[in-house]
């Protein structure tokens, strides 16, 4: 299975911002992006004028990178957008935001959408009773999602009992049972990750 195994911080000092793949470092001062704000490689503290194409590439590559997604699923995603009614691009961000592996991030499972689809992977949840170890994985309006009753007794999970984490609206958990349900689809509205999805219906509508 393709994946990513390169350094997490280099992505997010290439995009400029945070994006959030390592949980708790990222809040902290070790974050690469307090540290060293630039672009890595050899040229990275160059100044450079972005294009437009430019533009729209790295808020694509931005998404894809958000979500831990790789270009052919992402540019399938974006064909299962375009073809849907509706705005491509809320389409587009709905459909990423209802993976697995983000949803599992969304209720507090997990501190980075990179450990949550490491979580998933290992198969520590069950959908709607079932056990799952795709990250890729579509949830729908009512689906229920619980950590296995064998994992619920690693350290990790029982300090979510009694953490405080902030869920979406669109999300309900219930911490003492390990439990969290998908009340609905997420709207444009309940998506905070910083993104302009126009600018990558722009690049693959060229």
């Amino acid at each position: 299975m393709a994946r990513y195994t390169g350094p997490s911080c280099r992505l997010c000092r290439r995009e400029g911002q945070k994006l959030f793949l390592k949980g708790e470092r990222c809040y902290s001062t070790k974050c690469a992006i307090d540290r060293r704000n630039y672009a890595p490689g050899q040229h990275g503290q160059g100044r450079k004028k972005i294009s437009d194409y430019g533009l729209q590439l790295r808020e694509k590559q931005k998404a894809k990178r958000f979500y831990g997604v790789l270009e052919t699923q992402f540019k399938n995603y974006f064909e299962k957008a375009a073809s849907k009614p509706g705005i491509t691009g809320e389409n587009l961000l709905t459909m990423l935001e209802t993976r697995l592996d983000n949803v599992v991030f969304r209720m507090g499972f997990a501190s980075s959408r990179k450990e949550a689809k490491q979580l998933v992977r290992h198969g520590h949840f069950q959908l709607n009773g079932h056990k799952v170890n795709i990250p890729s994985l579509t949830v729908s309006e009512g689906d229920v999602i619980k950590v296995k009753e064998n994992s619920s007794n690693s350290p990790k999970f029982k300090e979510l009992k009694e953490a405080a984490v902030n869920t979406p609206g669109w999300v309900s958990v219930d911490f003492e049972k390990l439990e969290g349900k998908v009340i609905s689809y997420p709207t444009r509205q309940d998506i905070d990750i910083p993104i302009e999805e126009y600018l990558i219906v722009e690049l693959y509508s060229k």
